[in-house]
């Protein structure tokens, strides 16, 4: 009766589980056509499990860098037609217009172009506020303005007297408010510092800024990081940004972590920051491996983000087209459960992976000063060979040894009982020849006993540590020994291959 509430438990269990939310990000060369195309058939098959919870590439590049549907050109008429509707006296209709435009200037590339779009959209926010009754909003955009660029005039053509007084105030205002020092540091020297698009300089760089918050982007040449919203608070603000790691990143033509010096431990904590900045809670790094010799691999490498370990990792060889679906379904079953229903995908096992090279191998060649490791099959004794037959000569030893104890231990206890027989209410009669030389039988055999105790275990640790210090090149499953002993015997006890 105690199965049922059980398996109730068990079912309850199962039918409460959720895959993980997933991230599919490849590495290596992010132009390369081949690597993009595994990728994106990789994630297309992973997303078409309904059990799986995995982030589109298009969800991935939103998190990240947002991209505006509508070009420069686009946003500078829609913000010429919101000015037309504002001197019509359409203001919520120009309230609308400008707040769809913002959003969308945000995720157009920093630079002059953008800065100048800005402006123009916060200055028609200000005066469509203005016009509104809203005084507090209409002087909140005029600062937004004011905050980066304290020198900026208003054209007479376009601004009532009203409104450039007022603009005045609010810079002389801003002059007299409290400052937030400001530091920017970047891994890269000298990148480019944007706050709402406008360049301030660059890295290190140190600014008085006026509270509140700010869009930030720092650029390097071709390396732009993450943009993002900063709060500038307090009596300091100092940043850092990481733009070597950031500019790494790519979303098009697929998620991409550009890896071109064969740092693999590097590309995995990248990865792993990665998955914390999207929110995910494992990441799955996909690559093409390509060695000096041999077929191709694609493979794929699990990462648990909040402990930063590697789960598991596989791949197939790329090289038989009619088996690629196959395999590629084969390997999304592998790293989705750890188990793979085929064996066209290839798993790491023991940190070795199929499509590292032989130890002993270098690039270009053989390794000429290590002959006797020519190729990863060769079966004959290592350098730790010595170690190893040493190893089992001493666990050897020390099961004779305990094997030994065991037959004194039997031969003693007969004693033992001898003399239980021949004692006069628990002594023994000094008169009673066969009682003394029993006892004398037993001390010696209690000597022997320890002794071989004693050097048994001895050997056994020996040998298990000469094990352990000596592994098989054929990776043979560890070796458990386990010793115990009390007043009534000894036992020893061996699992594993030899």
């Amino acid at each position: 009766m105690r199965i049922a509430p059980a398996i109730l438990a068990f079912c309850l269990s199962t039918h409460a589980y959720s895959a993980p939310l997933r991230t599919v990000v490849a590495s290596g060369d992010c132009k390369d056509a081949e690597l993009s195309g595994q990728a994106k058939a990789f994630l297309s098959a992973l997303a078409s499990r309904p059990e799986q919870d995995t982030l589109s590439a298009a969800q991935f590049s939103e998190r990240l860098f947002p991209q505006p549907t509508k070009s420069f050109e686009d946003l500078q008429r829609q913000l010429e037609a919101a000015q037309d509707q504002f001197y019509e006296g359409r203001n919520a209709r120009t309230l609308q217009a400008v707040d769809e435009a913002l959003q969308q200037i945000t995720r157009l590339p920093v630079g002059d172009a953008r800065w100048k779009l800005y402006v123009d959209a916060q200055l028609l926010h200000g005066l469509n506020y203005r016009a509104m009754g809203k005084a507090k909003e209409s002087d909140a955009a005029f600062r937004n303005v004011l905050r980066l660029q304290p020198k900026h005039e208003l054209d007479a053509d376009y601004f009532a007297p009203s409104v450039r007084q007022n603009f005045d105030k609010l810079r002389r205002e801003l002059d007299q408010t409290r400052k937030v020092k400001l530091s920017v540091k970047s891994t890269l020297p000298t990148a480019d510092v944007y706050l709402d698009g406008l360049k301030l300089g660059q890295t290190p760089l140190a600014l008085d800024a006026v509270p509140g918050t700010y869009h930030l982007t720092l650029v390097k040449g071709d390396t732009t990081s993450f943009p993002r919203n900063v709060q500038v608070q307090g009596t300091e603000t100092p940043l850092l940004v990481d733009v070597a790691y950031e500019g790494s990143v790519s979303a098009s033509p697929f998620p991409c972590l550009a890896a071109t010096d064969g740092n693999d431990e590097r590309t995995l904590s990248h990865a792993v920051r990665l998955g914390g900045t999207l929110g995910v809670e494992e990441v799955i790094v996909v690559r093409l491996e390509r060695p000096s010799s041999g077929p191709k691999w694609f493979a794929a490498t699990v990462l648990n983000v909040e402990g930063g370990q590697k789960l598991r990792e596989g791949g197939f060889k790329t090289q038989d087209p009619e088996t690629s679906n196959e395999a590629l379904a084969a390997l999304v079953d592998f790293v989705t459960t750890g188990r793979s229903p085929s064996n066209l995908v290839v798993m790491n096992s023991n940190g070795k992976a199929p499509w590292d090279p032989p130890a002993g191998l270098k690039q270009g060649g053989m390794d000429l000063s290590a002959p006797n490791m020519l190729s990863e099959g060769d079966s004959r004794p290592r350098s730790n060979s010595g170690l190893r037959m040493a190893s089992y000569v001493a666990l050897g030893t020390g099961v004779a040894a305990f094997g030994g104890a065991g037959i004194v231990r039997l031969l003693a206890q007969k004693d033992m009982n001898a003399l239980e027989k021949r004692l006069d209410n628990g002594r023994i009669l000094s008169t009673d020849k066969e009682a003394l030389g029993l006892r004398n039988a037993l001390m010696q055999k209690s000597n022997i006993l320890n002794g071989l105790l004693i050097g048994g275990g001895a050997a056994v640790a020996t040998g298990a540590v000469l094990y352990l210090l000596s592994p098989d090149s054929r990776s043979a499953p560890p070796v458990t020994v386990g010793v115990s002993a009390d007043s009534h015997g000894a036992a020893a006890s061996f699992s594993g291959a030899f």
